[in-house]
């Protein structure tokens, strides 16, 4: 399927692995143009020349903390006008609520409510008048299945969950659509991360870590990053200018709620 988004200009945060990576590279797949982001040079570097290698697209590298307000500045300089922004930020790790302080909770609200609300602030005007736009923020599947461990994560993400919800009301008319990608254990190195971490804390194998993941997920696997990828480039398609407001689940089939 032509997704019809040959030749637009996306911005995709935190993009140069994991799962925004898999994003970026969707988008390039389909011709898009990419102003990507990563806080490693050499790391960033090496998905700017994958995307052009595979894809042939212009790609612009912002290297930096997506949290920094100067990174930001620096991702809109060298994507002015863009049609498409994907959200994404690494998050909190697990941990426990009784040893949380308030500047934790600071940090996490920071990192991965308001500033993507501040991403969504400085290109929402421009799309409303162009007539077209496209967010999609990557939040999580802990969003609607909020675990204790978790609720650094949730809490910030759930804010921007509800807020975004708002604005896309707002926008609709417009062409332009918001929307949310809850994911749950991806093969990424973030998955590496968790299972090693509850590897230590069960003193069991990463091996063994693994297989319990999996055991917990109705597909009996890890999800692929490239299914998330295409999942974000059809919520930025032309075709899904009627989609708005939604938090579509990325899980295995997983999730046992109804709605």
């Amino acid at each position: 399927m032509d997704l019809g988004i040959e030749g637009r200009h996306a911005i995709v945060c935190a993009s140069s692995r994991g799962l925004g990576f898999a994003c970026a590279d969707a988008l390039a797949g389909e011709g898009v143009h990419l102003a990507i982001n990563g806080r490693d040079r050499k790391t960033h570097d090496v998905a700017r020349e994958r995307l052009v290698e595979a894809h042939g697209v212009h790609v612009w590298p912002v290297e930096g903390d997506i949290a920094d307000p100067s990174t930001r500045a620096a991702l809109l300089g060298a994507c002015p006008e863009p049609d498409i922004l994907v959200n994404n930020n690494s998050g909190p790790s697990p941990g426990r609520f009784a040893t949380w302080e308030r500047a934790d909770w600071l940090d996490a609200i920071d990192a991965n409510m308001l500033t993507p609300l501040d991403m969504i602030q400085l290109v929402l005007e421009g799309m409303v008048e162009r007539g077209f736009g496209r967010i999609v923020n990557i939040t999580s599947a802990m969003v609607k299945s909020p675990r204790a461990a978790m609720g650094l994560s949730t809490g910030a993400r759930a804010g921007l969950t509800s807020v975004a919800k708002a604005l896309s009301r707002d926008v609709a008319a417009h062409n332009v659509t918001i929307n949310n990608l809850l994911p749950e254990r991806f093969d990424t190195a973030r998955q590496q991360q968790m299972a090693e971490l509850h590897a230590q804390r069960a003193g069991i194998t990463i091996d063994e870590a693994y297989e319990r993941m999996t055991a917990t997920i109705a597909a009996g696997r890890l999800g692929q990053p490239s299914e998330f990828g295409d999942a974000c480039a059809f919520l930025c398609s032309a075709q899904a200018g009627y989609i708005s407001g939604q938090n579509l689940q990325l899980d295995g089939g997983s999730y046992e709620g109804l709605i």
